[in-house]
Formats: structure tokens, sequence, C-alpha cells
């Protein structure tokens, strides 16, 4: 059995531990509510876009729009892995990694060339570990993106699908539904082919409204489609962020639960500890006035 000391020293251990967790749960609830106030406030406009370019894209024709050239024989795609910086979040790194890695072996799989573009020091450190060649990788913003980062990110990979050096993008994030819950997304960010971006017949565009589009919807379509690429990818940046920071307040939550768990625990043992030497001492002082008699 361990002794007091030893005891003692691992509550006194424990309990700084906890210090820690607890002001890191505190750190990322404060940041997780700015997190969740930016991408609240995106969501509408990128929505808006979205209908936007969809209105757009049914009064023009889809052909002379690069980045919704669906290529019939795709040879490459490129995967656009989005993790944090940092750890001590739970599950959040390695679902992310996991999930790109499942949809590297599937287009592998296919025949398909992969190309690695990584956000994120977890994630680049994590592939390169495993002996994947990382093409290009974005650090140092994760739990605070800008709109900047996102222009950064989507120049390279509309420079990449332009260019025909690669034929899908696949970007792989965490989705913020709560503070609790991230949802695993992969979703294909290149070509542009929603559902909603479809050429529309006379007779929908008659019983829709007609819109008024100035400059022309095809001169109006190729301006969007760049932003359109640009607003999914800080849309992505913004979620992950919030996931992030939610998954490590609640990772830093459990982790001083378990602590406190463990004191007590701890404090039990130490109780017996200090009631077994008392009984010993008693025996040891009966022991000698027996021996006196």
């Amino acid at each position: 059995m361990a002794s007091q000391q030893d005891i003692k020293r691992r509550i006194r251990s424990v309990r700084n531990t906890r210090k820690v967790t607890k002001a890191m749960e505190l750190v990322s609830g404060a940041k997780l509510r700015r997190a969740q106030l930016r991408i609240e406030a995106l969501r509408p406009f990128a929505d808006a876009m979205a209908e936007l370019i969809g209105e757009a894209a049914g009064r023009t024709r889809l052909q002379g729009q690069p980045l919704l050239d669906q290529r019939p024989e795709p040879k490459a795609v490129a995967i656009l892995l989005l993790t944090g910086d940092r750890g001590l979040a739970g599950g959040f790194n390695a679902s992310a990694i996991r999930r790109a890695l499942d949809e590297a072996r599937s287009a592998q799989a296919a025949g398909l060339e992969v190309r690695w573009l990584v956000v994120g020091r977890k994630g680049a450190g994590t592939l390169r570990f495993r002996g994947l060649t990382v093409e290009q990788a974005w650090t140092g913003f994760t739990d605070r993106p800008t709109y900047a980062d996102a222009e950064a990110i989507a120049y390279r990979v509309v420079e990449l699908f332009g260019s025909g050096e690669v034929d899908r993008v696949v970007m792989v994030y965490n989705a913020f539904r709560s503070a609790l819950s991230q949802h695993i997304t992969a979703d294909v960010l290149l070509p542009l082919a929603a559902p909603e971006i479809r050429e529309k017949s006379p007779r929908e565009i008659a019983l829709e409204g007609l819109l008024l589009f100035e400059p022309e919807a095809d001169e109006m379509l190729a301006t969007l489609l760049p932003t359109a690429v640009e607003t999914a990818v800080f849309r992505a940046l913004l979620e992950s962020a919030a996931s992030e920071h939610g998954a490590r307040m609640s990772a830093m939550r459990s982790a001083s639960d378990n602590a406190s768990g463990i004191i007590d625990g701890l404090t039990l043992a130490m109780n017996r500890a200090r009631q077994a030497e008392i009984t010993q001492e008693i025996l040891e002082v009966v022991a000698g006035a027996d021996a006196l008699q």
C-alpha cells in the first residue's frame, strides 16, 4: 500500500491538472460563444448566395462556366482536410482525419490520384507521419479564421481545378451542430454542382417571376462562382472552429470530472492508509505494554 505522503503528492498533482483543465474549459467556452455567433451570422449569407447562383444559373448556359465543369472521366482528386492547430479536443481531429483517409481510399480504389491540401497542424502532421505528401498546408488560424484565409485556400483549389490538375475537390471538416455535437462532413467543393444550379424552362421562370440581372446573368455568374467557393470554404472554416472549441470544452469538462473522481478515490485511500497506520501504532503500544508486564 502506498504511504500517506505518496498519496498526498498524487492528490496535489491531480488537483493542479484539474485547475488547468478547468481553465481550458472556460477559455474554450468563451471562444465557442464567439465562434457560434460568427457561423450563425454567415449561414444566411451563404444560403442566399447559393440561391442567387441557382437563379443566375437558370438564366444562362452553364457550359461556359469552368467551375461548373462536370468531367466525365476524372483522373485526380484533391482532398481539402480541415483540422485544428492544437490537440486536447477529444476526437475532433482524429474523426476528420479518419474520414479524409476513407475518402482517399475510395478515390484510389476508383483509380484516382489523390492530392492532399490540409488546414491545421494536427492534420498535416498526422498525414506526414503516415508517409503521405501534403502538397500545401495552412496553419496558425484555425481557432479564429478570417475571410482572407478562406480566400487564400479557395484561390489554390480553384487554380488546381481550373488548370486541370485535379478533376474534383472534396472538403472534409467538422460541421457544428451544438457544443456537444459535431458532424463529420465530406462535401464536393468543386465542381460546383448543387441541385439548385440547373437550367430552368421558360415556364418555370415565368411562374417564379423574373429577376433583372445587371450585368447579364452569365457575366454575374462568372463573378459569383469564385466568391461562392470562397464563401463555402469560409463557412467550413467557421464550422470547424466552432466544432473545435465545443469539442475541447467537452473534453476538458470530462477531464475535470475524471480528475475529481480520482481525487475522491485517492482521498479515500489516504484515509484508509492513515487508519492503518494508527491501528499499527496502537498495536505496537499494546504489544510494548504487554512486554513490560
